[in-house]
């Protein structure tokens, strides 16, 4: 463990080790040992008596300030809403910003890290602003606009998986699958390797596997017919951003509200490192003494831009190929072989992404791109 810090401001520090059951809270003022309580998870009550119970014995007011930090993850943004709410001045920190120790087997406890965190929150309020990285919490509203496009891409997921079984299953009785998923109604006509009719329970689970195909492909219709709703009559900044996105021709609909309302719609950037860096798509150089390498991207950041921006990278070569950004990929990764091409195509789409930034936060459209007329009032 780090030494211990000292604060002498009459100021609470609470960290949170949050998990399933038990909720531990290490509290301190830079003066006394930690003390740890253990509550209930979500148990909103309980952790106001902790807090309260906790400046009685420190010997605070009752109206002492408090600072208090967790670590970003399954609880999301709720308990930050409370806390805000009650007067505490509170941190969602990025789990993976935290320091940690290189010893090969490090001790790791809950008591552990909230004393880690509970150090961490101290030095960060006295000025050492870098030893984490703090998320930047949505409105509640801001958030609910990101449900639609999740729940899009994991209905994907779920009808690939019905369909991968679907095919499994008639694979592994000798039946091919180019021409037998087309219809269910030839599921009862199919015929296995020796000419009988498949077994009646194969069959069943057939069955039964379309009407879940059947059901995610009305929802995943539902989903579309939303987003296209969105992008016609945007009512939000996101949705505005997303419909601006998808006036720019590669760009489609999916791809123009994940951005809006992932990454554009409720972030505010200062440069263009912030925005490499927050999808990931930064570098991360290993360089000691006589070694410098690049180790690639850092995969840091968020996993949904990351993903769509790959996608729409490919994309944008195929519909732009007369913007600057395609004449640049092919000029330095188009005859180098399929490795380059891929290792290009992150390069580019880091450019897209800081491109597709200015255009919608500066209206300064990519150099050589095409609009297309969506039909828009």
């Amino acid at each position: 463990m780090n030494a211990k810090v000292i604060c002498n401001d009459k100021t609470l520090y609470m960290a949170m080790e949050l998990s399933n059951s038990i909720w531990k809270l290490a509290f301190t003022t830079g003066e006394q040992s930690p003390r740890e309580i253990n509550v209930s998870a979500r148990s909103t009550a309980a952790v106001q008596r902790a807090i309260a119970r906790t400046k009685a014995k420190f010997g605070l007011a009752a109206d002492a300030p408090v600072k208090s930090c967790y670590e970003a993850g399954r609880d999301g943004f709720w308990l930050h809403r409370f806390l805000a709410g009650i007067g505490v001045d509170n941190l969602v920190v990025d789990p993976a910003s935290i320091e940690k120790s290189r010893k090969h087997r490090a001790p790791k406890t809950d008591r552990l890290d909230a004393q880690k965190l509970l150090n961490c929150l101290m030095r960060y309020w006295r000025g050492e602003t870098r030893v984490w990285g703090v998320a930047r919490v949505p409105t509640e509203a801001e958030e609910d606009e990101r449900r639609l496009h999740r729940e899009s891409e994991r209905l994907h997921k779920e009808r690939s998986s019905h369909m991968a079984r679907i095919k499994s299953l008639l694979v592994l009785h000798g039946i091919g699958t180019r021409r037998t998923m087309e219809k269910r109604e030839r599921i009862p006509l199919l015929k296995m390797w020796d000419g009988r009719p498949i077994p009646e329970a194969v069959r069943q689970e057939i069955e039964r596997e379309y009407e879940r195909l059947e059901l995610l492909n009305e929802q995943m219709k539902m989903l579309r017919a939303r987003q296209a709703k969105q992008l016609a009559a945007p009512q939000t900044t996101a949705e505005r951003k997303a419909q601006k996105l998808h006036r720019l021709k590669g760009v489609g609909p999916v791809s123009a509200l994940t951005l809006g309302t992932e990454f554009f719609g409720w972030r505010d950037f200062k440069n263009r490192r912030e925005v490499g860096a927050l999808a990931g798509l930064a570098g991360a150089p290993f360089a000691s003494g006589d070694m410098d390498r690049n180790q690639g991207i850092t995969k840091t950041g968020n996993r949904w831009i990351r993903r769509v921006m790959i996608e729409l990278s490919w994309n944008w070569l195929k519909f732009q190929p007369e913007s600057e950004l395609s004449r640049w990929f092919r000029a330095r990764f188009a005859e180098n072989g399929k490795r380059m091409r891929r290792v290009g195509i992150v390069a580019l789409a880091r450019k897209l992404l800081v491109a597709l930034w200015k255009y919608v936060d500066r209206n300064e459209l990519p150099a050589g791109a095409e609009l297309l007329d969506r039909g828009w009032a």
